[in-house]
């Protein structure tokens, strides 16, 4: 039942989200199934893990192919290499069962979604606070 009224939340979040939103939730979903994948891990729970190393991958597939290289080709190209990378990571993590590549994976998530924050704060004109660290510089764009 509780399962049920989260689907429901999530499905209502989803369907009310902006483009910049959308991006937000999709790398809170990768996010949340890698740190289900490093607790599957540790308790040695096989299946589970591959589960959730596959959903992440799914995800940062879908944020790959979500990219639009017309309107920031060189950002797009970055993005791209980087989501390589991180798909490369959980790949490993999978394959030799290891917590290394999901710790290095989870933080460059990490640090993209804090960006994607920042954005989301600076597109509500700065209010409220999207992340408490601060980030070294603006991102290259936050156009939605």
């Amino acid at each position: 039942m509780r399962r049920k009224h989260y689907q429901n939340y999530l499905e209502a979040e989803v369907m009310a989200a902006n483009p910049l939103q959308l991006v937000r939730l999709l790398y809170r979903g990768a996010l949340d199934s890698i740190t289900a994948a490093r607790r599957h891990l540790r308790l040695g729970e096989i299946r589970a893990r591959s589960v959730a190393i596959t959903k992440a991958m799914a995800i940062v597939t879908e944020l790959a192919r979500s990219l639009d290289a017309e309107s920031s080709a060189e950002l797009s190209h970055n993005l791209v290499e980087l989501y390589g990378y991180v798909q490369s990571l959980l790949l490993e993590a999978n394959v030799r069962q290891s917590d290394p590549p999901l710790a290095e994976a989870e933080k460059l998530l990490s640090t993209l979604l804090e960006a994607w924050e920042y954005c989301a704060q600076k597109d509500d004109g700065g209010a409220g606070h999207a992340s408490e660290a601060s980030l070294e510089g603006e991102p290259a764009s936050c156009a939605s």
